[in-house]
């Protein structure tokens, strides 16, 4: 007994079906040769494909709803068709700026480098970096603030 899916939108990004036959759930897809391919998968997998697709249909619907039909004017239209480049002045200045940053960090000692790469780019609050380094909250606050200080003095 073949139960098909419920019939969906389908297109060259989403080009699976899934079936349940028997109380075997299965993906269907043609491969790269054309040849019709049938993989059994576990129930898990087969709600993650199911909720994703609903998910992705509802995704462009809103899509089409809402983004497409605004205030399509020429203005938008052509900001939207062609792509304004940066000026030169612009690109240089904020590469010269990233590369004074890189420096200054550089130049930080090895403790205030490493928290403040943790809390910034490791996304890690103060208390996880204390835990993490078996110190306090507030010597890792201090190092931090420390850090900021000596990059913007470098910086002037």
């Amino acid at each position: 007994m073949l139960e098909k899916h419920p019939n969906r939108k389908k297109d060259k990004y989403n080009p699976y079906t899934l079936t349940i036959t028997e109380g075997h759930y299965y993906l269907s897809f043609k491969d790269g040769r054309g040849k019709q391919q049938n993989i059994e998968i576990d129930e898990m997998l087969y709600q993650t494909f199911d909720r994703f697709e609903l998910e992705d249909i509802s995704h462009l619907n809103r899509v089409s709803r809402h983004i497409e039909h605004s205030e399509l004017t020429e203005e938008t239209l052509n900001d939207r068709a062609f792509y304004k480049a940066e000026r030169i002045e612009d690109i240089v200045s904020e590469s010269i700026e990233y590369e004074q940053l890189h420096r200054a960090v550089s130049e930080l000692p090895e403790v205030q480098r490493r928290r403040l790469k943790l809390y910034f780019f490791g996304e890690l609050t103060y208390e996880q970096i204390a835990k993490l380094e078996g110190c306090k909250y507030q010597a890792v606050q201090c190092s931090v603030k420390a850090a900021l200080k000596a990059i913007k003095k470098f910086m002037k």
